[in-house]
């Protein structure tokens, strides 16, 4: 609509205010086709947009940040997070955890009810623990409870039931580890482990995921496939909220329409600002107080197949990393929506900056070449996701990269060819982010750099290192939060000494909403998204 608003009149004449006023009048102009046919609008009902289909809602099988968005208004588990990223209360009412930190007792709430007003037991955490296990569920995070006693013998089919999770009485479970891993209470935050009604479970079997509703502020309404998600209020939520009646994520891939839908007032929220209209946003007097943009837990990232040449040289590793102004990237394509990666390690979860071990030096890249036998550079090949955005930020990674002799040549493939072809170790660099699925550093330092994930398991640029496998195995076992995040620090600056990656930076979540919306706040993991606060007023 802006853009049509300008083709009409000359730039000088559409001062900033001007403008607005042009396009809260074609706004008001356009509201009749949010309440005719498929747009229309429902009063308390708050309409989000959601770029794609949800693949399921089902926590067992759930894998991408959309659906567990939605699944987190559906669903609890034992814990949930505080602003501080701790584990704090959810349907747990409290826990206590062994002094050798292998056994966790958890003592639950009572009068928690499923959507069909049956309460939640201690049996129905060990059946959902077990479903998630069980190989006919096919989950592919078994990952968050392999860590189990008997998890895997269960797995195997060798045992009846999962020794390690006992349900000793109506209201308190108990789970024992084979080891000690300190992260573990946190992972129990995550969509695998919530709590699901075995009944419903039962009563739709392999499309339970397409009918997916569970003790959460919210209840699946209706699923319109590749169309929208509605979601209805739970009257008897154990929990404060919600204030809204429903929620509609209406599904938009082009992002194009996305903002003609928000500007004529039929979606009330963007979660995530397109980079084209950042800026304007940011500029406009009226929107920018309606821009939502906290810190975010991952990392943008070049990585390097440290197997095979020239990558296989660390000298020209830290050469790449020295080759490239990211401020500048930043800055310009980015529109600053983010903070510098010092290393793997978000801020949030850090708790600093970190030490800026790499700047933008051009000259010190070259001599580095010179030094690993490189005079005239090289050409290598850099493998992208074919995206708008991607291919900018490769564009200008290459032409950093030919001022210091290399010649970088870009491959463009479908996200699932692309996630194969690094995984198989085919590529030489490639663009890729990294997004918590709990927030401990572990999660970043584990599967992302300890040689026993090479490939698909997160350790895409094959990265290997004993001193810091050994420092992972070692400091997950330590229960003492503090003691642990000195740990993973001392593991980071090992890693970016070695500098498997070129690190970019963290991107920060910005959204925007309508000025009708209050209580709306970005989180930065989709596993806090409750929207229990958020309420309408037109």
């Amino acid at each position: 609509m802006l853009r049509a608003l300008r083709s009409c009149y000359p730039a000088h004449v559409l001062s900033l205010p001007l403008l607005w006023c042009a396009v809260l009048l074609a706004a008001v102009c356009f509201m009749w086709s949010c309440s005719a046919g498929d747009n229309e609008r429902t009063a308390g009902v708050c309409y989000i947009r959601l770029k794609k289909n949800p693949p399921s809602l089902d926590p067992a099988r759930i894998v991408d940040l959309d659906s567990a968005r939605i699944a987190a208004k559906l669903f609890n588990g034992l814990v949930t997070f505080d602003t501080d990223l701790k584990p704090v209360p959810d349907i747990a009412a409290s826990w206590t955890i062994s002094p050798d930190g292998r056994t966790y007792l958890f003592v639950l709430k009572k009068g928690v009810l499923f959507f069909n007003g049956r309460e939640v037991t201690a049996r129905d955490f060990q059946y959902s623990f077990e479903r998630v296990l069980h190989p006919d569920t096919r989950s592919p995070r078994t990952w968050v409870l392999s860590r189990i006693s008997g998890a895997k013998a269960f797995q195997r089919g060798t045992a009846k039931g999962v020794t390690g999770i006992t349900a000793k009485d109506p209201y308190t479970l108990e789970i024992r580890l084979d080891e000690p891993f300190a992260p573990f209470l946190g992972m129990l935050g995550l969509t695998t482990a919530y709590v699901v009604p075995r009944e419903e479970v039962e009563r739709w079997g392999t499309d339970y995921g397409f009918h997916a509703s569970g003790t959460g502020p919210f209840v699946l309404a209706s699923w319109r496939h590749n169309q929208s998600v509605q979601l209805k209020a739970h009257d008897r939520y154990f929990g404060s909220g919600p204030q809204l009646d429903g929620m509609m994520y209406n599904i938009i891939p082009e992002d194009f329409t996305a903002l003609v839908e928000f500007e004529k007032g039929c979606l009330d929220v963007l979660p995530d600002i397109m980079a084209s209209e950042y800026s304007r946003f940011v500029n406009d007097p009226v929107r920018r107080s309606h821009i939502t943009k906290i810190p975010s837990l991952n990392t943008y990232y070049l990585g390097l197949n440290c197997q095979v040449p020239p990558f296989d040289d660390v000298r020209v590793r830290r050469a790449l990393n020295v080759a490239i102004d990211r401020e500048k990237l930043l800055k310009t394509l980015m529109q600053g929506r983010g903070t510098i990666a010092n290393g793997p390690l978000p801020p949030l979860l850090r708790g600093d900056d970190g030490e800026r071990m790499y700047g933008y030096d051009p000259a010190r890249a070259k001599e580095l070449l010179r030094n690993a036998g490189y005079p005239q550079g090289f050409t290598m090949t850099l493998y992208q996701m074919a995206d708008p955005e991607n291919l900018d930020i490769c564009l200008a990674i290459q032409a950093y990269l030919e001022a210091i002799g290399i010649t970088v040549k870009i491959v463009q493939l479908e996200w699932s060819t692309f996630l194969d072809a690094v995984a198989r170790g085919e590529a030489q660099s490639f663009w890729l982010s990294w997004w918590a699925d709990y927030p401990d550093a572990e999660n970043f330092l584990f599967p992302l750099f300890h040689s026993s994930n090479w490939g698909p398991g997160g350790n895409r640029s094959r990265f290997e290192n004993a001193a810091v496998d050994a420092l992972i195995d070692q400091t997950v076992k330590n229960p003492q939060r503090t003691q642990r995040l000195d740990q993973y620090r001392a593991i980071e600056k090992l890693i970016v000494r070695e500098a498997p990656w070129v690190f970019f930076w963290h991107k920060a979540a910005c959204g925007i909403h309508q000025p009708w919306v209050r209580g709306y706040q970005a989180v930065p993991l989709a596993v806090m998204e409750k929207a229990q606060a958020v309420s309408l007023h037109f």
